[in-house]
């Protein structure tokens, strides 16, 4: 089983209703941070990755033919590289609407952790440092990080295989990009602020 379509965009851009739309598609099954997150083992296994370029993908995507969201679309070059014949998907949205909701749900969830000593995890390395270069209390500074990871995946990414996306656009430019029939049920709407700590956590509470 290899990758058919790999997710750029950053958390927060309407991954979770990508994969969703994916699945629905027949991308079966699309990796997504919620599988990190319940999977046990599998944070160990991402955080390796970061470390070492021998990473085995075909293992790390065992039974995925999809993957949005981070941990993937941190590694989304070398993805593409990895797999020549997938598909790029970049979502995107305002860049400053995506940090106010960043800072509401993902950074607070994240932010309590930066005070452990010694506490490597994915939410440090990918968003912290990797998508914020460790400043995530600056509106200012969040959107030109937004902006500057888009215009990277549009440069690096050949434009053939590339869709850059509005989840709010439905299925038409994504079918048509991916070649597939669109479905007759409505295009999928989940993970708003709301959802974000009962899908994640199993509680619409923060959790300690």
């Amino acid at each position: 089983m290899t990758l058919s379509v790999i997710g750029a965009g950053y958390g927060r851009t309407g991954t979770l209703s990508l994969k969703r739309a994916l699945e629905m598609l027949g991308y079966d099954k699309c990796h997504h941070m919620i599988e990190v997150i319940h999977k046990p083992g599998e944070p160990e296994k991402w955080l390796d990755a970061l470390d070492n370029p021998d990473v085995d993908w075909d293992d790390l995507f065992a039974g995925f033919t999809a993957c949005v969201d981070w941990p993937a679309c941190h590694f989304y070059q070398t993805l593409a590289t990895r797999y020549p014949e997938a598909r790029v998907i970049l979502t995107v949205r305002d860049p400053l609407a995506w940090f106010e909701s960043m800072t509401a749900t993902t950074l607070n969830v994240i932010r309590p952790r930066l005070a452990e000593p010694g506490n490597r995890n994915l939410g440090t390395e990918l968003v912290v440092k990797g998508a914020f270069n460790g400043i995530i209390d600056n509106p200012r500074h969040g959107v030109a990080m937004f902006e500057r990871h888009t215009r990277e995946v549009i440069e690096n990414i050949d434009a053939a295989r590339l869709l850059v996306y509005d989840v709010r656009e439905g299925w038409e430019p994504l079918c048509a990009f991916l070649g597939k029939p669109i479905p007759t049920a409505p295009f999928p709407r989940v993970n708003s602020r709301e959802d974000f700590h009962e899908i994640f956590f199993g509680s619409r509470q923060e959790p300690a």
